[in-house]
């Protein structure tokens, strides 16, 4: 039913394919393989799991690149409160608060600009959500589609862009203490290496 009601979002504010439902469905993956970690030293986390799972599928849901961001939220907190499953409501109020707080405070300019909120005992499923978000921004791909959907670049102006987007930003994602949970401390490497393989291979074939 998440799934579907990101199908509606795409449709409705027209989102393209770099913030859909291939992407929520790589952001679910991506924090659950971080929560499964996490979980080992906080065992709390399990009364948290399902804010996880649904912050993470219906995060760019109110994403204002696209779409008034209070709109979006107002919508998703909607859809939220009538979503039932067997016939009994799945959440509740103060867990669609905490859903909403989560997903319109995670973005990396929101980050940048304010910080971190203050969500109590809600802040490590926070910081799971967040960080598989920022690991799946290093889908080299994915920022080059970006930038051919919203400014209609070629290939070879996306590329650069891309390029340039992640000397300044994704590379740094470590050193500006964005991740704070061990998964992503001790795997964060590997996804940056994936990422300059994929900047080679594109400037190989751009190059010929």
């Amino acid at each position: 039913k998440l799934f579907h009601y990101v199908l509606f979002s795409v449709s409705k504010y027209k989102i393209d394919e770099s913030h859909g439902l291939s992407h929520a469905m790589d952001i679910l993956t991506q924090a659950n393989t971080i929560y499964e970690h996490e979980q080992l030293y906080y065992p709390q986390l399990k009364k948290d799991e399902k804010i996880i799972y649904v912050s993470s599928i219906l995060h760019d849901m109110c994403d204002k690149k696209y779409m008034d961001q209070d709109k979006g939220l107002d919508d998703i907190n909607n859809y939220l409160l009538n979503l039932k499953d067997n016939d009994q409501y799945v959440i509740n109020n103060n867990e669609s608060n905490i859903i909403k707080e989560i997903v319109s405070t995670m973005s990396y300019s929101t980050v940048k600009k304010n910080g971190f909120p203050e969500l109590g005992q809600y802040q490590i499923a926070y910081n799971i959500v967040r960080e598989a978000d920022l690991l799946c921004a290093y889908d080299f791909d994915r920022c080059m589609i970006y930038q051919m959907y919203q400014k209609n670049y070629s290939i070879e102006n996306a590329y650069d862009d891309a390029v340039k987007l992640f000397d300044n930003r994704m590379f740094k994602h470590y050193d500006d203490g964005l991740f704070l949970t061990q998964y992503t401390q001790k795997n964060y490497m590997n996804y940056e290496n994936k990422a300059k393989l994929r900047m080679n291979h594109w400037k190989r074939i751009l190059s010929k």
